[in-house]
């Protein structure tokens, strides 16, 4: 049996954050990884390679529209090489697992490949090429989150997807159905829509993307369907089969009505679920809730008080960073130290293009709680940035309260909306009024005068480029 000061069971932008900081702090730290590679599903199946798919299918949508504009001429076909595109989308995802194996050694944390399971409190199984026994007096679960199915569909992993099987297709679909309206289903949904495929989005709820503003979601959904993707609200899809190389859907619209949609690939893209499969929570007496998440309190400590559990398997948005934050907060929480995380400034984005990124309130939900706000809003096509690189599409969006003039919510949808965002963070993390924002020198010509000019508009109405 090896003893640690910490154990963490999964290698995600949570647990090896979380190991990291342990270790910086002092503590003899091991990190369990059921797979078989660091960095978990952002690293190897999310964030990393989906986003390497967009950028390399965003450079293949400019040159095909907007070069010629640009006067840059091509003398031959315009063509997708697509087993080199997902060729350099591997690179990427095995650079940046290198660079975890990396900081693993660097921080000396050592790493046990398998599955965890708990035996009692302090005792952790791992199950890999052979077995091992972990004694450690803290334990920290990381496990991560899986894609979520409905219950009438069968994953075929050919012709019936996840996003893990979307990033590794051998062929760009002819016709792609993709079940959920959220940011996942989105991001691939443009990729594929950008490199040929058409698109069909079939969406439960009666817009996409829900948990954003109004205006961010009809806004993305009218330049998404610019673009070419198909939109299907308010369907409930009742059954999914194959037939050969066909794929049939089977749905009910908002009037009750059947309706069939075809393709030859379907990305199934409803959410994902919490990993507590083969942890045996049981053998220490942790509580789940209905949603199967960890139940934890705010110091993210479960109902055994030495084990503690972080990101996508406890409450909240299961967001990448969300996930680092809660690694780092309990590390430190170890060390006796205090730290604390304001969940409403974690900023939430969709990586398609235009960009989208959203911090704080939305109208919604300050409607909701009956909270008396102005709004001051500003295109980008008013921006000179904006229109030198041909992105015009979208806005930025500033809610400040009518008393105080405190922000309490921006919501941006334009490009590079997800690297604006971090200045609304700050802003609102020191309880910024619109006004500070408009008294604050922006750079011309960027992108970030459209948040000053937000701002502006929230504060009695004056942006001066509109």
């Amino acid at each position: 049996m090896k003893n640690f000061d910490v154990c963490v069971i999964g290698s995600g932008p949570g647990g090896y954050v979380a190991a990291i900081r342990c270790s910086q702090l002092g503590m003899k730290t091991a990190l369990i990884e059921k797979n078989k590679t660091l960095g978990g599903t952002c690293l190897n199946v999310g964030c990393i390679p989906s986003k390497s798919l967009l950028d390399s299918s965003h450079h293949y949508e400019i040159a095909k529209n907007d070069f010629q504009t640009h006067g840059i001429d091509f003398s031959g076909e315009l063509k997708v090489n697509f087993h080199q595109m997902i060729s350099r989308k591997n690179d990427v995802v095995s650079t940046t697992v290198k660079g975890i194996d990396y900081l693993m050694k660097k921080n000396k944390i050592e790493v046990f490949f398998g599955l965890g399971s708990f035996i009692d409190g302090n005792t952790i199984k791992v199950a890999g090429d052979s077995e091992t026994t972990i004694n450690a007096d803290k334990i920290i679960i990381a496990s991560g989150s899986s894609a979520k199915n409905l219950p009438f569909i069968e994953i075929d992993k050919k012709r019936i997807i996840t996003s893990t099987e979307a990033l590794e297709l051998s062929e760009i679909p002819k016709k792609l159905i993709v079940i959920g309206g959220g940011v996942i289903g989105l991001e691939l949904g443009q990729v594929y829509n950008r490199l040929g495929s058409e698109v069909t989005v079939i969406e439960y709820d009666d817009k996409i993307c829900s948990v954003f503003d109004n205006s961010i979601s009809k806004e993305l959904m009218k330049i998404l369907k610019k673009q070419g993707i198909k939109f299907y609200l308010s369907h409930n899809v009742k059954d999914v089969k194959t037939n050969g190389n066909l794929v049939e859907i089977f749905a009910k619209d908002k009037n009750g009505d059947d309706v069939n949609f075809e393709g030859d690939y379907c990305l199934v893209s409803v959410g994902r679920t919490p990993n507590t499969e083969g942890l045996n929570l049981d053998a220490v007496k942790i509580q789940t809730n209905s949603s199967g998440q960890i139940v934890v309190n705010n110091n993210l400590q479960t109902s055994s008080e030495n084990i503690y559990a972080i990101g996508d398997v406890v409450r909240g948005a299961m967001l990448a960073h969300k996930a680092e934050e809660e690694g780092t907060m309990v590390a430190e929480i170890l060390a006796g130290q205090k730290p604390h995380i304001n969940y409403n400034l974690i900023p939430n984005v969709i990586y398609t293009w235009p960009e989208v990124a959203s911090v704080g309130k939305t109208e919604q939900d300050l409607n909701e709680q009956k909270i008396s706000f102005k709004v001051g809003q500003f295109p980008m096509k008013a921006l000179g940035r904006s229109r030198a690189s041909m992105d015009i599409d979208g806005f930025v969006k500033v809610l400040a309260d009518s008393h105080t003039d405190e922000i309490l919510g921006v919501h941006i949808i334009g490009a590079r909306a997800a690297d604006l965002i971090t200045e609304a963070v700050t802003a609102m993390e020191f309880r910024a009024s619109a006004e500070d924002i408009s008294r604050i020198s922006h750079a011309h010509p960027t992108y970030a005068e459209a948040f000053k000019e937000a701002a502006l508009a929230a504060t009695d109405n004056r942006a001066l480029h509109i």
